[in-house]
């Protein structure tokens, strides 16, 4: 009888561990965290960004806007929260996410391997692609990155763009921003850089702040998605969120405002 009883009080504790287990996955299960009380708790929700129109910028009053910035907003009233922008350094946003220092990282970031391995990453939301800038008087004699070999460039540090030309392009200083990027070349001290294709035709080309420069050879195609601590229950609730205001129209409506090619399957 003795017996009986031990083999069912083992039977019921490895029951329970594996319903434990269960319960602790979200967003590609991850042992889960509760980043939703915790932001619901402060009564915000700290999202890293740069500044990078038309996902993030500052409008004439100096408050955030922008693609990502109103998403960002639309998220967090369904919380019931508010939101502070906090600009971070970009190639340290994986650091920033996960030593909890922000909630997620919110601002056009690509969905690659790395980030996917080091955090929980909401489904994706935008299509975008890598593309070269350059001066608009010679960028049509350059069809491809081979054809660049011998140019110097600038690309975000830590960035996709970085990673689209490092294997080719030797000669290249990895800036701060892509803002800053931009400024390489049209001041002269980059022959080129890489930037985000949102970016490019927010900010080059004929009625934009950099009217002399125009957008090359398109060097990769992916897609945007946001960073949450790994495990973090925030995923699944944006994931969530997504799902109904891309059924009720709002999504793409934002999508349409902002001239951006929203993830709408």
């Amino acid at each position: 009888m003795k017996l009986t009883k031990r083999i069912l009080t083992c039977a019921m504790a490895v029951i329970l561990v594996a319903a434990m287990a269960l319960s602790f996955t979200a967003c590609g299960g991850d042992k889960a965290v509760e980043d939703v009380k915790k932001v619901k708790d402060a009564g915000k929700i700290i999202v890293g960004i740069t500044e990078y129109a038309p996902m993030d910028y500052k409008d004439e009053n100096g408050e955030w806007t922008g693609f990502d910035a109103e998403f960002a907003r639309l998220f967090a009233a369904e919380l019931g929260v508010t939101v502070e922008f906090v600009e971070i350094d970009w190639d340290n946003k994986v650091f920033e996410v996960q030593s909890g220092a922000i909630d997620c990282v919110w601002n056009g970031m690509t969905i690659t391997a790395e980030i996917s391995e080091a955090c929980s990453v909401s489904d994706p939301y935008i299509n975008n692609s890598q593309v070269v800038i350059m001066k608009s008087d010679v960028v049509a004699n350059y069809a491809d990155l081979a054809s660049m070999t011998g140019l110097k460039f600038a690309v975000e540090a830590g960035s996709a763009g970085e990673s689209a030309i490092s294997e080719t392009i030797t000669d290249y200083t990895a800036v701060a921003t892509q803002a800053d990027a931009l400024l390489e070349v049209a001041s002269g001290s980059a022959d080129a850089c890489v930037i985000d294709a949102t970016m490019a035709a927010a900010m080059t080309g004929e009625g934009t702040s950099y009217a002399d420069l125009a957008k090359g050879a398109v060097l990769t195609e992916e897609e945007y998605g946001v960073a949450f601590r790994k495990g973090s229950d925030l995923c699944a609730e944006l994931n969530k969120f997504m799902d109904k205001i891309i059924a009720d129209g709002t999504f793409k409506a934002l999508g349409e405002k902002y001239d951006l090619s929203v993830v709408t399957e």
